[in-house]
């Protein structure tokens, strides 16, 4: 696929996936009867724009963000509609609502995939491949797999996200074997080398799929979109642990490449890196650090314990410090993207 092609995917999908995200912003805001005084889509000079009602409707020229512009959200105002002016339980549901859609689109894109696939996958054993090793070191035909190195696992997916993040291929499971938990304390694996010189774990076996009905559907498109949520929290703590370097995280750079990728893998592979993506900056946002939505709340949740909000210029300061390290780790990241191309 070429360049061009890769960029222009890469804008849409990530348009979409912010506009998602502000929408949700901007709905609940008119919900809680806030002024919007700017809806913009991209950052930097305006391209395009429009004024209807109280809100101007924006396109900037930088496709990396958004914004949903309140009155009052970052200052003191004296106007019976601003966001400053509303109760807290009602600007903590403005403040998650961004986050909330970016898990409802992952959700629907998850759905989708659910549909489109033959049937549904299970977490027992049902073959192993030729020449297999987890067979030989205490797997059987039949384990139902419940926990991957400490893991719960309660999908198919949540196998394949365990196993993806071990390094050394000697796992650890629990299984249900004829009615009884059983711990397999070193289930071995050989180990492959993807081209960034990463050590991955070999899958040497397949799970039984079940009857797709609605229950079952359902079931899995719920547990896929929590198991991708509760690998954004997972790869943080690996990230804290060690188990994972700074180096290996993708930014803008590396995400476009990889959505161009999977766009030209299929559309199953092109709407799993979109689910993907929606639904790790749904929960990313919702962390409680500066500049996020999450280090917003606890802003709120504290003016609400306290009765007192906490002045704004000093909360300015926090989200301020912020941004700026998050700004310094897009750098890093995106530097790290472009010489993964240069060498490959």
């Amino acid at each position: 696929m070429s360049t061009v092609i890769t960029i222009l995917i890469a804008v849409l999908v990530f348009g979409v996936i912010i506009f998602v995200h502000e929408l949700g912003h901007f709905a609940c805001a008119k919900w809680a009867g806030v002024r919007v005084n700017e809806f913009a889509l991209g950052m930097g000079p305006t391209l395009w724009s429009f004024t209807k009602g109280e809100t101007k409707y924006s396109l900037k020229a930088f496709p990396i963000g958004g914004f949903c512009a309140m009155e009052g959200e970052d200052e003191d105002s004296e106007d019976d509609r601003a966001f400053n002016k509303k109760p807290v339980w009602k600007r903590i549901v403005i403040d998650v609502a961004g986050a909330a859609m970016n898990l409802i689109l992952g959700l629907i894109v998850v759905a989708v995939m659910v549909l489109m696939s033959n049937n549904v996958g299970t977490t027992t054993v049902s073959r192993f491949d030729e020449g297999n090793v987890s067979g030989q070191s205490g797997l059987q035909i039949g384990d139902e797999i419940l926990r991957v190195n400490g893991t719960r696992t309660y999908i198919d997916n949540d196998i394949i996200y365990a196993l993806l993040r071990d390094q050394d291929g000697v796992v650890e499971m629990q299984v249900l074997r004829n009615g009884e938990k059983v711990d397999l304390p070193a289930v071995q694996f050989n180990m492959t080398e993807d081209e960034d010189g990463n050590r991955l774990v070999d899958l040497d076996f397949k799970v039984a799929p079940t009857e797709k009905t609605f229950g079952s559907v359902v079931k899995q498109t719920f547990g896929w979109t929590f198991s991708i949520a509760r690998l954004v929290w997972l790869s943080l703590g690996d990230l804290i642990t060690g188990n994972f370097q700074l180096n290996q995280l993708s930014g803008p750079v590396g995400v476009a490449t990889a959505i161009g990728e999977a766009a030209g893998m299929g559309l199953m592979n092109f709407l799993n890196i979109v689910a993907f993506i929606t639904i790790n900056i749904g929960v990313f946002n919702l962390l409680p650090l500066p500049a996020l939505d999450g280090g917003r709340m606890v802003f709120l949740i504290i003016e609400g314990i306290r009765r007192k909000p906490i002045k704004p210029q000093y909360e300015g300061w926090v989200h301020l410090a912020g941004l700026a390290l998050l700004m310094l780790l897009m750098v890093f990241v995106t530097f790290n993207d472009i010489m993964r191309i240069f060498k490959g």
